[in-house]
Formats: C-alpha cells, sequence, structure tokens
C-alpha cells in the first residue's frame, strides 16, 4: 500500500502525485547535460568566458521575456505537436552550437520561446486559464523548478520551497498586471534557469562538434521541461480538486519515502 493514502487521496490520485514527486525532485538537468556530453558540471562551466559568465543572467532574462512575449501571444493549442517542436528545438540547437557561443547566445530566446510554448499548451491541457496573469507567471516558474539541483540543500530547494520562493516575488501583485511584477518573477527565475543554460552553452560552445551537441542538448531541455511542467500543473490541479493541505503532505510523504511500496 502506498504511504500516501494515509494522507487522505484516493488512490489513482496518490499514484498521479508519486510520478509528479519523481519528475520534480529528480536528477538536475545540468547533471543530466553534462553526462550527455561525456563531462562534468564543473568542467562544463570552467569552459565558459568569464566575460560570459557576468553576462549569461542578463541574456536568460532577456530571453525569457521575449519568450513570454512570443509563446502567450500565441494559440497553445498549437504547441500541440511535439514531434514538431522537437524538429525545431533540434534543428535550432543545431545551428546555435555549429556557430559557437556566439550562434547559441542568438539562438537562446528561439529555444526558449518554444519550451516556454510547450509549457503553457501543458498547462492548458491541464486546466489553466492562460489568459489569467498568474497562470502565465506560473509557465514561467516552470523553468526555474525545472532547474532545481539534486545536490542543494533540499530544506531550501525542494518543490514546495522552491514554490513558496517564487510566490513571495509575487506578494502584492492582486490586481496588477503581470507586466507590473514581472521584473521582479524574471530575476528570480534567470537566476535558478541559468545553471542549466550555462550548461548548454559549454556543451555548445565547439563550432562543429557544438552543432551535434546542441541538436542533443535542445531536446534534453525539451523533454525535461515538458516533463517539469506536466508534473507542476498536474500538482496544481490535484490541489485544486482535494485541498493544497492534503496533496503537500502526500508529497511531503513520498518524497521522504521514496521506496516506499506502491
Amino acid at each position: 500500500m502506498s504511504l500516501a493514502l494515509s494522507a487522505g487521496l484516493p488512490r489513482a490520485a496518490t499514484d498521479e502525485l508519486a510520478r509528479c514527486v519523481a519528475v520534480l525532485e529528480g536528477t538536475s538537468l545540468p547533471v543530466r547535460l553534462a553526462a550527455l556530453v561525456g563531462d562534468s558540471v564543473e568542467s562544463l562551466k570552467r569552459r565558459l568566458p568569464a566575460a560570459l559568465q557576468s553576462r549569461l543572467e542578463g541574456a536568460v532574462r532577456l530571453a525569457l521575456a521575449t519568450a513570454l512575449r512570443a509563446a502567450l501571444a500565441s494559440d497553445p493549442a498549437v504547441a500541440q505537436g511535439a514531434w514538431l517542436h522537437r524538429g525545431l528545438l533540434g534543428a535550432s540547437g543545431a545551428v546555435g552550437g555549429a556557430f559557437g557561443l556566439a550562434g547559441t547566445l542568438v539562438e537562446l530566446p528561439i529555444s526558449t520561446t518554444l519550451l516556454l510554448r510547450q509549457v503553457a499548451a501543458i498547462a492548458a491541457a491541464e486546466g489553466e486559464d492562460l489568459d489569467d496573469p498568474a497562470v502565465q507567471a506560473e509557465c514561467l516558474k516552470v523553468f526555474a523548478l525545472g532547474a532545481q539541483d539534486s545536490r542543494d540543500d533540499a530544506a531550501e530547494s525542494g518543490y514546495f520551497a522552491l514554490r513558496l520562493t517564487l510566490a513571495q516575488t509575487l506578494q502584492g501583485a492582486v490586481g496588477r498586471s503581470l507586466g507590473q511584477v514581472m521584473p521582479g518573477l524574471l530575476a528570480a527565475v534567470a537566476a535558478r534557469f541559468g545553471a542549466p543554460v550555462g550548461v548548454k552553452l559549454a556543451a555548445q560552445a565547439a563550432p562543429v562538434v557544438g552543432a551535434a551537441s546542441g541538436a542533443a542538448v535542445n531536446l534534453a531541455f525539451l523533454e525535461h521541461y515538458r516533463a517539469v511542467a506536466r508534473a507542476h500543473f498536474a500538482v496544481r490541479r490535484l490541489e485544486r480538486t482535494h485541498g493544497t493541505t492534503a496533496v503537500r503532505a502526500a508529497y511531503e510523504r513520498l518524497k521522504d519515502a521514496p521506496f516506499a511500496a506502491a
């Protein structure tokens, strides 16, 4: 019997939540990307020129802002074509990687927009209203939630802890447009999203070699953030159905006992 059944959730909800926990508390994206290109995270980070490292967060923030304007302005149903987006992201990664760091910086807003379109489509499929600025903010938060590092202090980097941190950037947002609260949210998300982006840039830094790894890295980004988006918006749907307190209690039980029998 699943341990979280004692929290009062139905079996189907508990099983779905367990799958969400596995994704949201799983291996960090930088670690996965490093394994993909056969290197360590630390080594990849050292590849980035110091000048670029100092500019990275600003570039990430600009890419997120550009993506938000472009992705959420279109019909999310168009983004449901996952195979189309796989092709586009793979191609943009290959082109960006072929031109080294300069190419990847140009390509970053494009790939981020494609990713955010997928996130928005998943949110809509889970019953979210994309016209609601709060939901648009939740779509953006996926980039921070998906950048968690399993080596961090769990008390500070766990899913609900990070949700709380991001929510604090939106305090006083009721009655205000997303544009009015965006600077603080963008800064918080960019600070987290910059870690996997830095690894992505390093993996694509070498021309020719970068073209091949650029496509693979972009597809890894797509699969990772699609999985995080599905998990995040599934948790939100379960909260709407069963209550935030019950869902969080069950989530924490599952997280603390990952090897409990199903």
